[in-house]
């Protein structure tokens, strides 16, 4: 016997709205993931934290069930890229799957750095599956005052 699934249509406008926050980087909503499309079930976004201290920030990232080398972290242009690719695991089991609710999947991260990070100072730490990013706080640049000689 045929499995039926019924059309949600707020189900499919919550997709669309995910995948174009995703294009920009922007976290989704969590959703109701069982009544998903196959697609929408592939992509996710970690959870971070975002800290401020006086001489640094530090951002926390939630990446369960990857490794270090699934992971990859970049500084360009004032912008801070964490990539990455939670692969799902070949298990083979015993009779039926009922339900299927972890979300795997590539993911990217975007944020913006403000004018007092030092990039150069980057450093990740991975442990227990939480990547720890910190960014060491510069003074900002001052503006130069230059003399002119008026004739």
């Amino acid at each position: 016997m045929a499995n039926l699934t019924r059309w949600n249509p707020i189900s499919e406008f919550a997709d669309l709205f995910d995948r174009y926050n995703r294009s920009l980087g922007l976290p989704t909503s969590p959703g109701d993931v069982e009544n998903r499309d196959l697609f929408g079930r592939t992509d996710w976004v970690p959870a971070v934290d975002v800290r401020e201290t006086s001489e640094t920030y530090q951002i926390d990232a939630e990446l369960p069930g990857m490794e270090k080398d699934d992971i990859r972290v970049t500084v360009e242009n004032r912008v801070l890229n964490i990539e990455g690719e939670r692969k799902k695991a070949d298990e083979k089991t015993e009779g039926r799957q009922h339900r299927v609710e972890r979300v795997y999947g590539k993911f990217v991260r975007r944020f913006t750095l403000p004018d007092n990070v030092d990039e150069e100072s980057a450093k990740a730490e991975f442990k227990n599956g939480i990547l720890t990013l910190t960014l060491n706080k510069t003074e900002p640049a001052r503006p130069k005052a230059i003399e002119v000689d008026v004739h």
